[in-house]
């Protein structure tokens, strides 16, 4: 029997959190793997080849320094398994101030099928209300069709297509558009 099958078989501990801090070495190495994981599995936000250890590492904890950005992370048994970034509106952008761009988000295949991805979203849904943002926007491969099925699940609406936005391993891969009103009394 697989270390798969046999984590599936038990109830696992699931957890989502804002990540503020920079990462254990630990956390650090297991956020690599799952990044790695999700890269080759073909959901790699941008990188279609595995970077060297080195490269990944130095992307991470930059995000936890960036001023523009937020990180979540998804833990099944206490290891990090997924994320998901907020990446702000700058402060001098009064105009699209209310809105957040939701990138980064994935969950390591091997850590599918616990319902992480909607735990991500709906925390990182909960915190942008909190922080007074009401829209919420991303974009997502057409090929990744469980996120889409998520992300509809969940009330993102579709509003555009991007047919040359992803180029990955000679191919051109579309794109779908959404965004969500998490705070409709914003516009009233």
């Amino acid at each position: 029997m697989s270390d798969q099958t046999q984590l599936k078989q038990k109830d696992p501990t699931v957890t989502v959190e804002h990540i503020t801090e920079q990462f254990s070495p630990n956390d650090l190495n297991d956020l690599c793997d799952a990044t790695d994981a999700a890269i080759e599995d073909g959901g790699g936000f941008g990188w279609v080849e595995i970077p060297q250890r080195e490269t990944l590492e130095s992307y991470w904890r930059g995000v936890i320094t960036a001023p523009t950005r937020d990180l979540f992370v998804a833990r099944l048994d206490g290891v990090i398994c997924g994320t998901t970034q907020l990446m702000l509106p700058p402060k001098n952008n009064e105009a699209q101030g209310h809105t957040v761009q939701l990138t980064t988000n994935f969950v390591a295949p091997w850590a599918r099928g616990y319902g992480l991805a909607k735990m991500l979203l709906e925390e990182v849904e909960k915190h942008c209300l909190a922080e007074g943002y009401a829209v919420i926007n991303l974009d997502v491969r057409e090929t990744m069709a469980r996120a889409i099925e998520v992300y509809e699940g969940m009330g993102y609406q579709q509003f555009g297509l991007h047919p040359y936005s992803v180029r990955a391993k000679g191919e051109t891969i579309q794109s779908r558009y959404y965004y969500k009103v998490i705070n409709p009394s914003f516009f009233e």
